[in-house]
């Protein structure tokens, strides 16, 4: 599968992959900042953003797609960063490719299984009628009436795109990221280490990592280090980008 990416900067390469529902567009704040002193490459994960759609979606697919983007792009080494869901693609990547990997983000998401807390997203995506919609005012009117959070409006706005006879589709594989939900809320349990410098960055009001459970985590992150960014929820890069592109220089410039 041929990944749709963008590249920023020049120096190391550095890796970021969004999270379920994301798409590079959302971190190209953050990659401008970072192409100062890395080359930056942002990817869309299949089924997301302008990356080909498939039936097959999983951590094991999506980190046998990152390999290939590496090797395609002749990407030997590189700093690699993911959020939520592309942070488990990117841990199940580094316990099977940790020679290929200079050091780990992880961004508010932690290696165990998640209880489902989308299901008042995905009820509304799947309950908009997209051959009704004539304007993205409509649909963003209908989502107010669902969904209560004007950020994550905004984030699932971005994924509606319009054709050139006017119809409305989604950038994103819908069917397919919901019938494999649950896979994604899973974990894998691995004895596999990745012993390569690792950060887990969290959001001070997001319960996807808890502190006191930090210390399993080593178990096959044995170099992990935690930190927490003030203000800010699971969207960390988004909701104080300043605090967080911080935490993520200094501990790569180590």
């Amino acid at each position: 599968m041929e990944l749709n990416f963008k590249v920023y900067g020049q120096g190391t390469p550095l890796i970021i992959m969004h999270g379920m529902f994301g798409m590079l567009d959302n971190w190209q704040l953050i990659a401008k900042k970072l192409a100062e002193n890395y080359m930056v490459f942002l990817i869309d994960l299949r089924n997301h953003g302008r990356s080909p759609h498939s039936e097959d979606f999983g951590y094991s697919i999506m980190s046998e797609d990152l390999l290939k983007f590496m090797n395609d792009n002749w990407i030997h080494h590189a700093h690699l960063v993911g959020h939520s869901m592309g942070g488990k693609v990117a841990m199940r990547f580094a316990l099977e490719n940790p020679d290929m990997l200079d050091s780990l983000v992880v961004v508010d998401i932690a290696p165990k299984t998640y209880e489902g807390n989308h299901e008042t997203i995905i009820d509304a995506l799947c309950g908009l009628d997209l051959t009704s919609i004539e304007s993205r005012t409509e649909a963003e009117a209908y989502f107010r009436k669902h969904i209560e959070e004007e950020s994550t409006i905004q984030f699932l706005l971005k994924n509606l795109s319009r054709e050139k006879d006017g119809d409305y589709r989604w950038k994103m594989n819908l069917p397919v990221i919901v019938s494999k939900y649950k896979e994604i809320l899973g974990h894998e349990h691995s004895n596999e280490i990745f012993d390569g410098p690792t950060l887990f960055i969290r959001g001070e009001n997001s319960n996807y990592i808890i502190p006191s459970e930090f210390e399993a985590y080593k178990h096959n992150f044995p170099r992990a280090k935690l930190v927490t960014v003030e203000k800010a929820g699971h969207w960390v890069h988004a909701e104080n980008p300043e605090a967080f592109l911080s935490e993520l220089i200094t501990f790569l410039e180590k």
